[in-house]
């Protein structure tokens, strides 16, 4: 079989997909292909991609999958930007120590949130 043409895809996509907040058209500038990955024996592929809306400034992944003719997308509104989504995607799940070490810190906390937060350089 042969591979699957990633950034036609996202070209097709940029032509279809409209902003759910506003329905601005979305810009293939502002969309970013997150992870692909393909299977050429089974003619199957998936991609995730993240996509900013230049009106509302709203930002959206979705969730494309092509298996032989069919595509599937699924979309989902989220407040991460490009930069975030790139920066989160190699991290794992946040484990039960870390949520219960948060817990036990909030708990005791008597300040100021945005100090505390501020990443420290």
């Amino acid at each position: 079989m042969k591979r699957i043409d990633l950034k036609k895809i996202v070209e097709w996509l940029g032509f279809i997909l409209k902003c759910p907040i506003c329905g601005y058209k979305y810009n293939l500038e502002k969309t970013k292909v997150l992870e692909s990955d393909q299977d050429e024996v089974l003619n199957e592929a998936r991609i995730l991609i993240h996509s900013d809306c230049q009106k509302c400034k709203s930002s959206v992944m979705f969730n494309v999958e092509i298996r032989g003719p069919e595509v599937f997308s699924v979309g989902m509104v989220t407040d991460l930007t490009g930069n975030d989504s790139s920066k989160f995607m190699g991290k794992g799940p946040i484990t039960s120590n870390e949520i219960i070490n948060i817990h036990k810190a909030l708990k005791n906390f008597k300040g100021d949130f945005v100090s505390a937060l501020a990443v420290k350089k």
